[in-house]
């Protein structure tokens, strides 16, 4: 895992960058941004970036659950680019060990405001155990994850899975000029030609340029398959959320953290050496036995606290999973024939914005047509006996 103490060279190596791209960014009043999911991240990040010019954003008080933080970011970011102070088309999301998985998390659930993200330690694993993962989402967004070289195994499932993700090791890969030059080399396309969204909530319904609104089950559209990425079985022991390393060595699973008002069995510092009477390596060995765990039952955990060993008798839970049923959204421009092509799922209403560059053209949405469209804007289409119907949205 990266540290959180990165060496002075990172502040230096700042400064090179800062020669090479400094005078173009001081020209523009619309600096790029770092977005941070993690606000105690921001500091450090402010040291990094200041010689560069570049702005922080994070959400204010951040709330306990995931998804109300992942839209108090998005909104601190949509208010920063409307108040001309970020540039909409350089916002990079970053997180460092363990928000690494808030980051892969975040764009899955709102895909359309980075340029790209990158991942320092951690691990996604905690994102891909909520089942809301979707390789479609990544596909404007590349993701760079620095980490040591055992997680290469799930960088690679991920890869596998068609996520847009670049994989370098911690020992060659964590170096400051380096990964400032690469956020540098993306950009956002407010209006990208062609786009690739998947959802399972209402609430996370945007793909850049189509604002999916009306969602029916009964749509189904075989054509488009799920990109859901799956985890594992998100089972674990019955002690209360623990924070434990998965990188750190053994015996046993190390209890690093405990949340605030905890009252469970542990406490920091604790070591979990077996389960069941079953030794247990490390961490590591920790998450893939509980991986492969697919029902609930009692169990028996043997914790190490100082010279003592206590028996704590517990239970193996499994988390309550989304519903399978997602709504997918695959759109693209073709400008030599000036049509715009949709293609969805679940879907039985949605927003469209058009741009001015696109018109004059025909529209196609699974396979019904409007004709002659030349009017840009947003526009909301539905089907009504079974024509396509477009009004100019209120």
């Amino acid at each position: 895992m990266i540290s959180r103490n990165w060496p002075n060279e990172f502040v230096r190596a700042c400064v090179t960058i800062s020669l090479l791209l400094g005078a173009s960014l001081a020209a523009q009043t619309k600096a790029p941004a770092i977005a941070l999911i993690d606000p105690a991240d921001a500091v450090t990040w402010q040291n990094w970036t200041r010689e560069l010019g570049w702005q922080v954003i994070t959400a204010p008080a951040p709330p306990a659950d995931i998804d109300s933080r992942v839209k108090a970011l998005a909104a601190a970011v949509e208010d920063a680019v409307k108040k001309g102070t970020a540039d909409p088309a350089r916002i990079y999301l970053a997180g460092r060990g363990d928000a690494s998985a808030a980051v892969f998390y975040a764009i899955s659930r709102v895909p359309d405001l980075w340029a790209a993200a990158a991942a320092l330690g951690g691990s996604p694993k905690p994102a891909l155990d909520t089942n809301r993962l979707y390789a479609a989402n990544f596909t404007n967004v590349p993701v760079l994850w620095i980490a040591s070289d055992d997680a290469k195994p799930l960088a690679d499932k991920l890869i596998a899975a068609k996520l847009n993700l670049e994989f370098r090791s911690a020992a060659t890969g964590a170096n400051a000029a380096a990964l400032m030059q690469w956020f540098a080399e993306h950009k956002r396309d407010a209006a990208p030609a062609a786009i690739d969204c998947e959802t399972n909530s209402p609430a996370f319904a945007r793909c850049y340029w189509i604002q999916l609104t009306k969602f029916d089950a009964a749509e189904r559209n075989d054509v488009l398959a799920t990109t859901r990425i799956p985890g594992g079985s998100g089972a674990k022991l019955d002690l209360g959320n623990f924070v434990f390393k998965l990188d750190e060595p053994g015996p046993g699973v190390l209890v690093a953290s405990l949340p605030e008002k905890y009252s469970g069995p542990l406490k920091v510092g604790d070591r979990l050496i077996a389960l069941d009477g079953k030794p247990l390596e490390d961490a590591r060995q920790y998450v893939e036995l509980m991986d492969k765990t697919t029902d609930e039952k009692l169990a028996v955990a043997t914790v190490q606290r100082g010279k003592d060993r206590v028996r704590v008798e517990t239970r193996i839970v499994l988390p309550v999973r989304d519903s399978g049923v997602t709504a997918r959204v695959q759109a693209q421009v073709l400008p030599a024939e000036k049509e715009i092509q949709i293609v969805t799922r679940t879907i039985t209403e949605l927003r469209v914005t058009i741009a001015p560059q696109w018109i004059p053209a025909t529209l196609l949405w699974n396979g019904l047509s409007l004709e002659n469209l030349k009017e840009a804007g947003c526009w909301t289409l539905s089907v009504q006996r079974e024509l396509l119907h477009a009004e100019k949205c209120p």
